[in-house]
């Protein structure tokens, strides 16, 4: 997730713009809902953008939404914002609502991402091969579980967030079954577990994220997700099925209700113009996670030490 907030020259012209043409606050009285998922990072993503926007004087609410499901909420205004969509792991409820006009795309978030079938390292040894995904033909008998007999074991994502590990492990004749993981929290606690014990693990997961480093978490190389891949069965090494491949490449992007923009102009313009470096969601994913602070507080010392990064965001569309 790397894209530099903003470079000191685009901040200078952005202010300059902003001091020139300050948007419209809008209905300041009415609290503005962002979304909140399932992941920490998208807590992280989120509560930024949020404290952003109070900065700029307005109400904001945190609102719980699944994932995969909030899309009809934010059309229909019940939600406004959703701050860390991932293109690789989007319902088609969305594309559907975005091509009707009910919601907007605002901008990428700017993290820089990746997700993949991957394994804590010492796995590698269990299974000659490996980071190749053709050695898990060989050795799949070595992630069996009773759960999974004869198959081994693959922990996917959380329902809520689709099936792109099971789909993987079915495009490319696998013998693994996928098993969904009850959350983000639940994935932790498998690489955790697996480190621990030196246990065999297979497991779907992304980056950035504190874990990727604290249990060396590498990713199984995988055909290329080219788009050919998820549409064409006759692409790619399975004749027969689509999926055969990697991951698409992620793009992490923000949405909004469709009248956001006129019924708080700066808000829009601040969460159009907001970005943040994965070198700043990283270190406090890891607070969160690790070292069991809350968000709000982790959040918070951030944008105090860090008002170079947002403030003049907020300024050029307030001031």
């Amino acid at each position: 997730m790397k894209t530099k907030v903003l470079s000191s020259l685009s901040v200078l012209a952005l202010c300059a713009a902003g001091a020139a043409h300050a948007a419209d606050m809008g209905a300041v009285d009415e609290p503005i809902k962002l979304a909140i998922n399932e992941w920490t990072g998208q807590h992280i993503s989120t509560h930024i953008a949020g404290e952003m926007l109070k900065a700029a004087g307005y109400k904001v609410e945190y609102v719980t939404a699944g994932y995969m499901n909030m899309y009809q909420a934010m059309a229909d205004g019940e939600l406004h914002g959703a701050m860390e969509i991932w293109s690789s792991n989007v319902s088609d409820q969305y594309g559907a609502l975005k091509g009707e006009g009910k919601l907007e795309e605002l901008s990428d978030l700017g993290l820089a991402a990746k997700e993949g079938i991957a394994y804590p390292a010492h796995v590698a040894e269990m299974c000659p091969g490996l980071p190749a995904w053709e050695a898990l033909q060989e050795c799949a008998m070595n992630f069996a579980t009773a759960e999974t007999l004869p198959m081994g074991r693959l922990v996917d994502y959380p329902a809520d967030w689709g099936t792109p590990g099971a789909d993987r492990m079915v495009g490319l004749e696998l013998p693994f079954k996928a098993v969904p993981a009850g959350s983000e929290g639940a994935l932790i606690a498998e690489l955790r577990a697996s480190t621990e014990k030196k246990s065999p693990l297979l497991i779907t997961f992304w980056q950035p994220h504190w874990a990727m480093s604290a249990y060396d978490v590498q990713f199984v190389e995988l055909p290329p997700g080219e788009d050919a891949c998820f549409n064409d069965p006759a692409w790619g090494p399975n004749p027969n099925a689509i999926n055969d491949c990697d991951f698409s490449a992620s793009r992490i992007f923000k949405a909004g209700w469709a009248g956001m923009k006129d019924k708080w102009p700066a808000a829009h313009e601040i969460l159009v113009n907001y970005k943040l470096d994965v070198a700043d969601q990283q270190p406090m994913m890891g607070m969160v996670d690790v070292d069991g602070k809350p968000v709000e507080e982790v959040v918070a010392a951030w944008m105090s030490s860090n008002e170079a990064k947002w403030k003049p965001v907020v300024d050029a569309a307030t001031q």
